[in-house]
């Protein structure tokens, strides 16, 4: 009898986890009108990779970029290819070949790439600003404060905190039973949608407090952090004499990709049990793959140094080509 009784208490606190074989992802399938979308979507994309691309080339060919401040810039492009690559492909083969069907392992790898890469931009603004901040605030110290050394490891710092919050929901999502629904109302994994899915047959609590959680530390303290820095350069330039032109340019570019990031991701989580779902995947969709694309075009090729460069390889480049040509 005593035996008997153990083995029922045992089984009673055994949890099983349902995980499902697959999730469906519904993409954009509920918002009318959505093939205009994906052909913006492509057109995104392969601008995206062109600009970065262009980027990364011209920063590593060209010594004279070979600087602290275009170490920051070389790993915001790198952020930008790898956002677009772990997120646009599986949306245009979604639309092209119906695949919305994805694996319970794969989704999560979907959401971890898609999220590390997302909160990099952020943390990308970070060492911009930062980078920004020490130049206009203290120039005398600059290349005290930010060399090659510190460069480099605050964006290792970066990328590994990147790693390790993401690891958190991940591993709490492992945790949950879908006995219900395997319908993502997102267009991909992400981890709200993601959770309630599970919340009937589930403990969600700390999956919620999370999604309240981490967007205040990857989103919400860097911006105040940016905010203050640049109420410290607002008074830097009206009380240091400095060549404001070109502070004033820079610092315009770079908070255009501030508000291009920050205001809809501050929309999609501070409205997130308020605004409509479609209203959602939008804003939030537009978030991850507008800023690699404006990237490029607002912040570096608006940069006189970068320009310079960039016309100086691809004239190079030119040139070898007329000689191989005349050697035929």
């Amino acid at each position: 009898m005593s035996s008997l009784t153990s083995d029922l208490s045992l089984t009673e606190n055994i949890t099983t986890i349902i995980r499902p074989p697959y999730f469906y992802i519904s993409g954009f399938t509920a918002i009318p009108h959505m093939k205009y979308y994906y052909v913006f979507l492509c057109f995104v994309y392969i601008m995206s990779l062109i600009g970065n691309t262009f980027v990364m080339f011209v920063i590593s060919m060209d010594r004279s970029l070979h600087s602290p401040k275009y170490i920051a810039v070389f790993n915001l492009a790198l952020t930008d290819v790898c956002e677009t690559t772990a997120l646009v492909p599986k949306l245009l083969d979604m639309f092209l070949f119906g695949r919305q069907f994805i694996s319970y392992d794969q989704c999560l790898a979907n959401y971890f790439f898609v999220v590390i890469f997302l909160f990099m931009q952020s943390f990308n603004l970070i060492i911009l600003s930062y980078d920004r901040l020490v130049a206009i605030c203290q120039p005398l110290r600059y290349h005290m404060l930010v060399s090659h050394r510190s460069m480099f490891q605050l964006t290792g710092a970066a990328w590994v905190f990147a790693v390790l919050i993401v690891l958190f929901p991940v591993s709490f999502i492992t945790r949950l039973s879908f006995c219900e629904s395997v319908v993502i109302n997102s267009y991909f994994c992400d981890h709200y949608p993601l959770y309630s899915l599970a919340a009937p047959c589930s403990d969600v609590l700390p999956n919620r407090v999370l999604s309240h959680l981490i967007p205040c530390i990857v989103f919400y303290i860097p911006m105040i952090f940016i905010i203050a820095s640049y109420i410290c350069i607002t008074h830097a330039l009206f009380t240091i004499t400095l060549p404001q032109d070109r502070a004033i340019k820079t610092c315009t570019s770079h908070l255009i990709l501030v508000a291009i990031y920050y205001l809809p991701i501050n929309i999609t989580y501070l409205f997130v049990f308020f605004i409509p779902s479609n209203i959602r995947i939008i804003n939030l969709s537009l978030t991850s793959v507008l800023p690699p694309m404006l990237n490029p075009i607002i912040y570096v090729l608006k940069t006189e140094e970068f320009k310079v460069s960039a016309k100086k390889l691809i004239r190079r480049g030119a040139q070898r080509y007329v000689n191989v040509l005349k050697s035929y």
